[in-house]
């Protein structure tokens, strides 16, 4: 048997002789298979693929029996679907059966008349990898990037598809064949202009806190960031997540490779975060500088069992750059807790995550007051 999965169509009429006798039915293989008429693979799930894929059968009056099989080829049985689309009224699916120890199933259909009839047949096919990657070029003054998409479409089925409608669920469709055990690169989302934002962050749980207590370089991640919304030219549908490469123009015809990240999946209206290397141009100093136990209980014997903890933390931020610089700041504070000042605006991220965003001016300064109680802490 080939590889290639395909749809056999037999016609079987019943013969009747005598009222006495009975018939055996048998399945019949035609040699001569009808064509697909049109195929589609769906890629919106990034687990499963589905196949839809239209062919013409010809239909005798009363009882006919169609064969589905596959040899080698990675289909998932229980979801094979079969409609009928040129006369629904008039041909009806009466039951499907799966013959022992085969890779088959036989569709028995009654039609009201000889004809032949359009169906259609989808089914979900494992083995058919995608990968989505990103191509941005920024510009020199790093405001603005030219974005594009690329699918990449690899086929490890067992089936061959010499024309198909490929459709993800965002981004153009396009007509592609692709052979089992081939690769293709397919253009399928060009936003053209796209904003964004460069922006610096800082965790207190990844970065040093006091740059001058070591003896290296401290560089702060830097990313561009790129807000999914129609003012950015996208904002259509959520971009998958995939390979990121990031160049910037280099004032002389040509460009240069800033950075390589894996991004994650960007919902409507989200931020797609992109890391292109480390920078030195902002400094980070954080200090605690209050951590004294307050509130404390005692039980009966004079062991202290239970207190809050009252702490100061104090971040110093400067920019050497010419520029204005947007640091995104990440402080984390476990178990209870509650701020009693703080000199910046801070958004939740979790129960024991905030964050910040500070602008710091060009050759400036900025700094951040934490005064806040860790609460009810067991000793």
């Amino acid at each position: 048997m080939k590889k290639n999965m395909y749809l056999k169509s037999v016609i079987m009429l019943s013969m009747f002789c005598f009222l006495s006798l009975s018939v055996a039915e048998a399945r019949i293989k035609l040699v001569a298979l009808p064509k697909r008429a049109d195929t589609i693979i769906r890629l919106d799930n990034p687990q499963f693929t589905l196949i839809e894929e239209e062919r013409v059968l010809t239909l005798q009056q009363g009882l006919n029996k169609v064969d589905f099989s596959w040899n080698g080829v990675s289909i998932d049985p229980d979801s094979i679907r079969i409609d009928i689309l040129s006369h629904s009224d008039q041909v009806t699916l009466l039951n499907v059966s799966y013959p022992p120890n085969e890779n088959a199933l036989v569709w028995e259909i009654s039609s009201a008349g000889a004809r032949e009839e359009k169906i259609r047949v989808s089914y979900l096919l494992s083995n058919i990898d995608r990968l989505i990657t990103y191509k941005s070029v920024a510009d020199k003054a790093e405001t603005q990037v030219n974005f594009k998409s690329h699918l990449i479409l690899r086929n490890f089925s067992g089936e061959d598809f010499a024309n198909a409608k490929v459709l993800l669920d965002y981004g153009e469709s396009f007509e592609e064949g692709i052979r089992h055990e081939e690769t293709k690169q397919l253009l399928f989302l060009k936003a053209g202009t796209v904003p964004i934002e460069k922006v610096w962050q800082w965790d207190s749980k990844k970065q040093i806190w006091d740059p001058e207590e070591v003896d290296q370089n401290v560089g702060i991640p830097v990313h561009y960031r790129i807000t999914n919304t129609t003012d950015s030219n996208l904002g259509q549908n959520a971009l998958w997540n995939g390979k990121m490469r990031v160049f910037q123009l280099d004032g002389h015809g040509s460009t240069i490779l800033l950075g390589e990240d894996a991004v994650d999946l960007t919902p409507v209206g989200e931020d797609m975060e992109v890391y292109i290397g480390d920078s030195r141009d902002l400094v980070v100093t954080q200090r605690k500088m209050v951590d004294k136990q307050t509130n404390i209980r005692r039980n009966t014997s004079g062991r202290v069992v239970l207190y809050d903890n009252e702490e100061q933390v104090t971040a110093k931020i400067e920019n050497f750059k010419d520029t204005n610089a947007k640091l995104k700041m990440v402080q984390h504070i476990p178990g209870e807790w509650d701020m009693h000042s703080c000199n910046f605006e801070y958004k939740k991220e979790n129960a024991n995550t905030i964050e910040f965003e500070i602008d710091v001016p060009a050759q400036g300064k900025a700094e951040l007051v934490m005064h806040y109680f860790r609460r009810n802490i067991r000793n």
